[in-house]
């Protein structure tokens, strides 16, 4: 892999949306979606001047429950990946809201790293799995605690709008299994721990999930947040940082 990674982003400037390689304060424009191999056009962007949106709008969001040791509490150690599903509609970007519904009593933040498909995978080996992998980003998998111990499936708990926030960029080039991984609420350090301490690690994730659903390019996958989590209230501001990838940062408000 290359000693420097490259940072995709997807932004908006002048009312449309492109796609860029973000380069210190500069992006350079791509052709098209970079997950399709879009190329620069020798335009020049600057960052100040452009909103960054979620890097990508994916058509299937799959994540993994319970893969850090130290979320587990007094549970057992998973034999498999846990797994459970989100909604498109959940995705917002880099300093987009959270926005708490209405009857909602306990959200939590989930610091995560993401990973980004680049190709086509179904029923894949282990040992296969990074020629299906494009790159990671940032992601907080939002839940709502009361929901998820009294609904009978996940998604209102973990499929309300607003409820996976991603970026600011995907990162290609890095080693994906040792990253730091960390979250701030409101400045203060919640959650910290390297993809190292997953439980099932990337190889593992994609095998087992495409054994059962097929991932096309573009979509996700949540890997599993470490520690503890706590409520977010309106006004709180979340930050999910991770190494080589940048700060994915967002208030937290209620509706209307």
């Amino acid at each position: 892999m290359p000693d420097t990674p490259t940072h995709y982003i997807r932004y908006e400037a002048e009312s449309q949306t492109h796609f860029g390689i973000l380069e210190g304060d500069t992006i350079r424009r791509l052709d098209g979606d970079f997950i399709a191999g879009g190329q620069p056009d020798g335009s020049i962007d600057v960052l100040s001047e452009v909103r960054v949106l979620a890097p990508v709008m994916p058509g299937k969001i799959v994540a993994v429950g319970l893969n850090y040791a130290s979320h587990l509490g007094t549970r057992d150690r998973p034999t498999e990946p846990g797994l459970f599903a989100k909604f498109p509609s959940c995705v917002v970007g880099l300093g987009d809201d959270i926005v708490l519904p209405p009857d909602a009593e306990s959200v939590h933040y989930e610091g995560e790293m993401v990973l980004v498909i680049g190709k086509r995978a179904s029923r894949i080996s282990a040992a296969d799995a990074a020629d299906h992998l494009f790159g990671v980003t940032a992601g907080n998998d939002v839940s709502a605690r009361h929901w998820q111990r009294d609904d009978l499936q996940w998604l209102r708990a973990k499929g309300s709008d607003t409820f996976a926030p991603l970026g600011p960029a995907v990162a290609t080039g890095l080693d994906y299994s040792d990253l730091l991984l960390q979250t701030r609420l409101n400045g203060e350090m919640m959650q910290t721990a390297r993809t190292s301490d997953l439980i099932f690690g990337i190889p593992q994730i994609l095998e087992y999930i495409t054994r059962y659903v097929t991932l096309e390019p573009g979509d996700i996958v949540f890997t599993g947040t470490p520690g503890s989590t706590s409520r977010i209230n309106e006004g709180d501001v979340v930050e999910v940082e991770l190494e080589g990838v940048g700060v994915l940062r967002n208030g937290v408000r209620a509706p209307g």
